[in-house]
């Protein structure tokens, strides 16, 4: 196979690298970014020419993260993160202190619908996994937690971007109606739907969100009967974390209309 030779850095670099702490820091997270979502470990010559640094820049700068925690050098010469980014990425979640009242939220959603259910919060022009409950079933929409999708695809983004960009007018139907529904936009065989989940100042905490596949929960019946769970459930969580639990009724009224008239009819 045919590989790009990494960039090569000009004279001075290795000259601001020992003067710059920065310029330190900037290489070394660029080595830990040099690894995607499904990569478990990666070569010397591999993340050379994924951060375009001479391999004799990127071997010192191992040596440290390794001391770190940050990196393993594995039995075959290969290289994969440590320890350290996992104890990290709990204090991470822990800081959002929605952890004990949304992880049982999402196994019931689960159970109940059998689908995927999972927390996002916005990181920048990013959504971001933060809590994931799967079902059982052999066919589900697979996620990772701490993944990170486009916020401007998907149900979970276009909540996050309602309640975080409020003056933008595209979302003012999300603000209204207090839900999003996707389908097939970061993915073609997914659907989703979801809901925000707020904070005792009345700020967006994440958005609650369930995921499947579009042949098993693409239809109506099955959208709404989802829509109706992540509002009450969301609506149990805002109450958990000291918000108005209030704003969620004429939302949930909705649907408890809609019911009484099917029935009816």
């Amino acid at each position: 196979m045919t590989t790009t030779a990494p960039a090569m850095e000009g004279p001075s670099t290795d000259a601001a690298e020992a003067s710059s702490g920065v310029a330190v820091l900037d290489r070394a997270f660029a080595i830990l970014n040099a690894y995607g979502p499904t990569d478990e470990r990666l070569t010397l010559t591999e993340l050379s020419r994924r951060t375009g640094l001479y391999k004799s820049t990127v071997l010192r700068l191992l040596g440290a993260l390794e001391h770190g925690g940050f990196i393993r050098k594995l039995s075959d010469g290969q290289y994969a993160i440590g320890h350290q980014p996992l104890r990290l990425a709990t204090l991470y979640q822990r800081s959002f202190q929605v952890g004990p009242v949304v992880e049982p939220i999402l196994q019931q959603l689960s159970r109940d619908l059998g689908e995927t259910a999972s927390l996002y919060v916005r990181q920048g022009d990013k959504r971001l996994v933060l809590y994931r409950v799967e079902p059982s079933r052999s066919v589900r929409v697979a996620i990772r937690v701490g993944e990170e999708f486009a916020i401007d695809k998907g149900a979970s983004g276009k909540v996050l971007l309602a309640f975080t960009e409020a003056s933008d007018p595209r979302w003012n139907e999300v603000r209204e109606q207090l839900f999003a529904v996707s389908y097939g936009e970061r993915d073609p065989e997914t659907v989703s739907a979801s809901v925000p989940v707020f904070d005792a100042t009345g700020l967006i905490a994440g958005a609650l969100t369930v995921s499947g596949p579009k042949g098993r929960f693409g239809d109506a019946a099955t959208i709404e009967t989802a829509l109706k769970a992540l509002l009450l459930s969301a609506k149990q969580a805002t109450t958990a974390l000291g918000g108005m639990a209030a704003r969620y009724d004429a939302s949930i009224a909705r649907f408890d209309r809609d019911d009484a008239t099917d029935r009816a009819g």
